[in-house]
C-alpha cells in the first residue's frame, strides 16, 4: 500500500540509536553522522519505491560523503511478514548496489518509531548538529505499480540534493519540501503508531 512521510517538524534532534549493520557490528549515531550532517533512509529491500532509487541514491552518499555529510540506511519492516527484509538479504542487497555506508537492522522497530518513519523510502536529511533540517522525496520520480503511474522525471535525487546544497551552503532549510512516497512501513502486530 502507498504511504507518504509523516513530515516531522524541522529542528527536531535526531534520536540515537545502536543497532547492528550487515556483519552484525553494533553502529551509533555517533558513528554514522558525518561532520557537517547526516541522512538517515528507511528502506527495505522489497518495495518498488526504494528498488526505484536506490542507484541513484548510493552514488549521491557517495558525493555527500566527500562533502562531510554521512549517510546510514535502516530496515525497519517486519520480517516475519516479510522474510525477504530479513539481515541476510539485507546484507545481499547492501553488496549488490555497493553500499558505500552501513545498512542497519531496527529489529523492534523502535528506531522507526523515533523517527517517525512512515514509508520506505523516508528520508531524513540532519544539520551538523544534528537537527532536521530535510525530511521528504528524494525526487520526483516514481515507479509504476499498482498504486502509481511511472512518471518521466529522471531518477536523479533533485529534491535531496537542492537540499544538500541548501545545508552545505547555510541556507535556511526548504521552504517547499515534498513528502517522500514509498510502501508503507510494515510494523509487527500491534506496534502500528496513529501516524503511521
Amino acid at each position: 500500500m502507498r504511504f507518504q512521510s509523516a513530515m516531522t517538524e524541522l529542528g527536531r534532534p535526531a534520536a540515537e540509536f545502536r543497532l547492528p549493520d550487515t556483519a552484525g557490528t553494533l553502529r551509533t549515531l555517533a558513528d554514522v553522522r558525518g561532520p557537517r550532517g547526516l541522512l538517515v533512509a528507511f528502506i527495505c529491500n522489497h518495495c518498488p519505491f526504494v528498488l526505484h532509487i536506490i542507484d541513484p541514491l548510493v552514488t549521491l552518499a557517495a558525493d555527500f560523503h566527500a562533502r562531510g555529510i554521512g549517510t546510514v540506511a535502516i530496515s525497519s519492516n517486519d520480517i516475519q511478514a516479510h522474510p525477504e527484509d530479513g539481515p541476510e538479504h539485507m546484507a545481499t542487497f547492501a553488496k549488490s548496489h555497493r553500499f558505500g555506508f552501513p545498512y542497519l537492522y531496527d529489529e523492534t522497530q523502535e528506531v522507526a518509531a523515533r523517527y517517525l518513519a512512515a514509508c520506505t523510502p523516508d528520508l531524513f536529511l540532519y544539520d551538523a548538529d544534528l537537527k532536521l533540517y530535510y525530511r521528504g522525496q528524494f525526487d520526483s520520480s516514481r515507479p509504476r505499480t499498482p498504486h502509481t503511474r511511472l512518471t518521466d522525471a529522471a531518477v536523479a535525487g533533485g529534491d535531496l540534493k537542492a537540499a544538500v546544497q541548501a545545508l552545505l551552503a547555510g541556507a535556511p532549510p526548504p521552504a517547499e519540501q515534498q513528502p517522500s512516497m514509498g510502501c508503507s512501513m510494515k510494523w509487527q502486530p500491534g506496534k502500528e503508531p496513529d501516524w503511521g
